[in-house]
């Protein structure tokens, strides 16, 4: 049997950070995850060949060799979807997919030949038992949750790493909240499912022994579901795993009550983490409440924040505008949030109701519902706002031009420097790092309209901060990234 495991190409987003992926010559932020331990999964005597559109091209010689083309895909790869299917069904190759935008909206793609939904580990062996049979199904789904302990190493040999700026882990799934516009407890459920440290090393160990040295992004949700594991556990080990190694730096997502335990903090940093990404949403209370976020609630948001960055962790923060609580006021009371916080890297999208979850209930109940949600931060939203909608999308486009500008954008900077303690990770220094510092010097403080900020931040860093210039010039190569997406040009 001859599979195609086909990744979608993503659209220029926040996330994808295609632009600054060129100042390193990668082509892709991080590899399919996913379909790597779809890939382990699958019988060892097949040949299976890995195709991201996001690094290469789905070729007709790829075609014309596989039997079979295995499909996973998030929401707002939608578009590349629909293109693959048309591609495979056309060189008559059967489909075979998975994944949260499948798992959500199945009965919409009537040209996938079999469906295998929800968690791999649980609906895949009996559509390969079926199919050896030769009688599979079309639909397989479950409401069940895997015992992850049992998932495999990804298929890290399909991979071509070159192309990557990071590699991906997976320790947990699942979130312990209920925030009302969050799919992840539709999917993966309330009660955080964890592997053992043991099988975190093994998969450390087997992209180790692959000669990567750069960056390992933990993809869970929320790393810090289950606080216990991780501080008898998984940390220890993570950190007995770091002796003797040189770069490696984590990153990963949490949520804000991170700040609430100093020995936690302690403890990630120890063990290699150097960046979270948080979902903060919005200062307001009464948004919080409206969707239930109540992790977030009754704090000092911005104090919070601040504790995390001094423990020695940059926060990535995650926002959201267009709940119905909102008021005109909001788009300010963000900007200023986000500069007084020192978020640098922070991605702000309109409310938008993914299947399954309350709120998408909720706005089916009211009527509120405009189709499917992009998954896109790209100022759509698939609701109707209790806002004036034209108001809402005039103050979107001001937060964007407000926080990428490059005066507050890199005053943000400063402000985080100034709080965040180094990481004691050193990244060794490579050619390539070398050849992105020299074209950021050229193309941004030379070629650039910020070229002013960036060179007044540059000295700032070496006179002030001077162990943190390679987080500078990478910060600045992001405010690039989020400019173009932004289209402040």
């Amino acid at each position: 049997m001859n599979v195609l495991l086909i990744y979608p190409e993503f659209p220029d987003t926040f996330w994808s950070f295609k632009h600054a992926l060129k100042f390193i010559h990668k082509k892709a932020a991080q590899p399919p995850l996913g379909l790597l331990t779809v890939g382990a999964m699958l019988p060892k005597k097949w040949s299976k060949r890995l195709i991201d559109l996001n690094v290469t091209k789905l070729r007709e010689r790829d075609l014309a060799w596989a039997d079979y083309a295995f499909i996973s895909a998030m929401v707002v790869q939608r578009v590349s979807v629909d293109q693959i299917i048309q591609r495979c069904k056309g060189a008559g190759v059967k489909i075979v997919a998975g994944g949260p935008l499948f798992t959500g909206e199945y009965e919409q793609f009537e040209d996938i030949d079999h469906l295998v939904l929800n968690e791999a580990e649980l609906t895949l062996p009996p559509f390969l038992e079926d199919l050896e049979a030769g009688r599979p199904k079309r639909v397989y789904k479950t409401s069940e949750f895997a015992d992850i302990k049992q998932t495999p190493v990804p298929a890290w040999e399909l991979l071509d790493r070159k192309c990557y700026a990071a590699m991906s882990i997976q320790f947990s799934r699942g979130c312990p909240f209920n925030c009302e516009f969050c799919n992840v407890t539709t999917l993966f459920g309330h009660r955080p499912r964890i592997k053992d440290a043991g099988q975190i090393v093994k998969e450390l160990d087997a992209i180790y022994r692959l000669g990567w040295r750069d960056r390992i992004f933990f993809v869970d949700d929320n790393f810090i579901g289950n606080k216990k594991y991780l501080k008898t556990q998984l940390l220890p080990r993570l950190i007995e795993w770091r002796k003797g190694k040189k770069g490696i730096p984590f990153n990963t997502e949490a949520s804000v009550n991170l700040a609430d335990d100093t020995q936690l903090m302690n403890m990630m940093v120890d063990a290699g983490f150097d960046t979270v990404f948080v979902g903060i949403e919005t200062p307001d209370e009464g948004s919080l409440a409206e969707c239930n976020k109540m992790q977030n609630k009754n704090r000092d948001l911005a104090q919070s924040i601040k504790t995390i960055q001094r423990a020695g962790l940059e926060v990535q923060g995650g926002f959201i505008v267009g709940f119905d609580n909102d008021t005109p006021s909001i788009f300010k009371r963000q900007v200023d949030f986000i500069q007084k916080a020192g978020i640098v890297t922070a991605m702000v999208g309109m409310l938008q109701a993914p299947i399954g979850t309350r709120l998408y209930e909720r706005l089916k109940k009211e009527g509120r519902l405009l189709g499917n949600m992009s998954g896109n931060t790209d100022g759509t939203t698939n609701i109707i706002p209790r806002m004036d909608p034209a108001l809402l999308s005039k103050g979107y486009q001001y937060i964007m031009s407000q926080i990428y500008s490059p005066k507050n954008y890199y005053q943000r900077m400063r402000v985080f420097l100034k709080e965040y303690k180094r990481s004691s990770i050193n990244v060794p220094f490579n050619f390539r790092n070398l050849v992105a510092f020299f074209k950021a010097n050229i193309q941004l403080g030379v070629i650039g309209r910020e070229r002013f900020q960036y060179w007044k931040m540059f000295l700032w860093t070496i006179f002030r901060k001077p162990g943190l210039l390679p987080q500078t010039i990478t910060f600045a190569i992001y405010g690039y990234h989020f400019r173009k997406v932004a289209k402040l040009h």
